[in-house]
């Protein structure tokens, strides 16, 4: 989280084409053809540049008392990082968040939906067709000490894991964010090991271990969710969060899965996480090699509190929560969805980001812990309508209609 990283979101591909055109070598001939091709102006970067505009009277819509209760509660806590964060969607400044603050210290909660009619509008970013996936905090077993059936490494953040620009980068290419890596026995930055490397023993005895899994694929999954609990035979619950990752490349192996033929379809293994799962377990040689084919690895850290932090440094709660992409939504903001997953529909607040979650209107609602949370959230995928709820006189600022 912030974020929670890779989400099971990432089973969901979505397929660009782009047009391309052929340009003339300067070291050839110069009669090579020349296809010509419209200017297409580049893609929206951020939802003021995609445009909003004004939905539906939010006292129209049917704010559920017990979901509104909850939303209530999680915009409250996004309430200290709303009125100082820089909105990268463009569409707020952290003034504007103030009188709603203000007023949910004391608001009731049986009127939740009293409150977002009284301090909100609803605003349609672009035209406002919503894709939603589902994550959820995975509870598997596992152990703080190695013990017989629990062999499967947790690792800390590895200290050698540093940002720094290899030494063969140009001076006048060094610009942004350093790539994660570490140098080698030579002195040579390199890249960080991979998930191959690693599960191969390249972290082993240094020291790192936190905690011992029971199950390698149970493993994988926790880390694409990116937070989870460890149950020990003994009864007691360890709870780990992201760290940090090894900036290597994340790959989703459920479009790897689909692409091949090996899901989805008429076939046994539907496109689910239960899916997924199900072909891996019975395909173990092939199912560790394509695990592998996502390069990017999870490291990370015991925490304790209220729930797990979502990228905006508060607690996700379940059937409360989205992620979403900063670009287009601001974190902190309630969003209300209308899609074709009832129990997906509704009102929920965005507080956390993922690696798949990118694009306006596209979220990943949280369901929280246990048997039901998985299930649902394993076979999630909804589309729909969505509307963010903006303080009033945003949209008179912004010029929206």
């Amino acid at each position: 989280m912030g974020g929670w990283f890779g989400r099971i979101a990432a089973i969901a591909a979505i397929t660009s084409l782009s047009a391309c055109k052929i340009i003339p070598d300067a070291a050839g001939p110069a009669n090579y053809p020349v296809v010509n091709v419209p200017v297409v102006p580049p893609p929206a970067a951020t939802a003021a540049q995609l445009g909003v505009r004004a939905g539906p009277a939010i006292d129209t819509l049917n704010l559920s008392g017990g979901r509104a209760t909850s939303a209530l509660r999680s915009f409250f806590e996004s309430c200290p990082r709303l009125l100082t964060r820089t909105d990268t969607s463009g569409l707020t400044r952290s003034a504007d968040w103030k009188a709603a603050c203000d007023a949910a210290k004391t608001w009731p909660a049986i009127d939740a939906p009293g409150f977002f009619a009284r301090h909100f509008e609803a605003a349609k970013v672009g035209e406002g067709r919503a894709f939603t996936t589902g994550y959820y905090e995975p509870e598997i077993a596992g152990t703080r000490t190695p013990q017989p059936g629990f062999a499967v490494p947790v690792y800390r953040l590895p200290p050698d894991l540093i940002r720094a620009w290899p030494a063969e980068t140009p001076l006048e290419q060094r610009t942004g964010t350093p790539p994660l890596g570490r140098y080698d026995e030579t002195g040579k930055f390199v890249l960080y090991h991979d998930r191959a490397a690693i599960e191969d023993g390249a972290l082993a005895n240094k020291g790192l271990e936190i905690a011992y899994a029971a199950d390698a694929i149970e493993f994988f999954f926790l880390q694409i969710q990116g937070s989870g609990r460890l149950l020990a035979p003994d009864g007691t619950v360890m709870r780990i969060g992201y760290a940090g990752q090894n900036g290597r490349d994340y790959v989703g192996i459920g479009s790897l899965m689909r692409q091949r033929g090996l899901v989805g379809g008429t076939g046994q293994y539907p496109t689910s996480m239960q899916g997924l799962m199900a072909w891996l377990r019975e395909n173990p040689e092939g199912g560790k090699a394509i695990m592998r084919e996502n390069l990017s690895y999870i490291f990370f850290r015991e925490i304790t509190g209220d729930g797990p932090l979502g990228a905006l440094g508060v607690p996700v709660r379940g059937q409360s929560s989205v992620a979403a992409d900063p670009a287009f939504t601001p974190l902190g903001a309630p969003v209300w969805l209308s899609v074709d997953r009832p129990e997906a529909s509704g009102l929920w607040v965005a507080q956390d980001t993922g690696g798949a979650i990118k694009g306006a209107n596209r979220f990943d609602t949280f369901w929280g812990a246990g048997p039901t949370a998985r299930q649902i959230a394993g076979g999630m995928t909804g589309r729909g309508e969505a509307l963010l709820f903006l303080p009033k006189g945003t949209l008179a600022r912004l010029g929206a209609q």
